[in-house]
């Protein structure tokens, strides 16, 4: 069973990865092309936080669970858009 800690923990990750994809995205809706590594490594974060939050869930309650899933819809939107930019 994933501890509480462990819990908050990767979702405090998760939201850092989210926050450095929207700066990402916004910098990259200002200049264009000139931002593309870092444009990559904010879409790189966010696989990576998805992809723990699907490890997590194996060992995660029904309440856990039901906070993870919050959180993966909000990664996936993120790269979603992110994909979608026009960059």
């Amino acid at each position: 069973m994933a501890t509480r800690a462990s819990i908050e923990t990767l979702l405090a990750n998760c939201e850092d990865a989210l926050r450095f994809a929207s700066d990402q995205y916004q910098e990259s809706s200002l200049q264009e092309h000139y931002n593309g590594e870092n444009y990559t490594q904010a879409l790189q974060q966010l696989e990576s936080a998805y992809n723990e939050l699907a490890k997590m869930a194996q060992s995660a309650n029904g309440q856990q669970r039901e906070q993870l899933h919050r959180m993966r819809l909000q990664l996936q939107q993120a790269q979603n858009q992110m994909m979608l930019h026009d960059h």
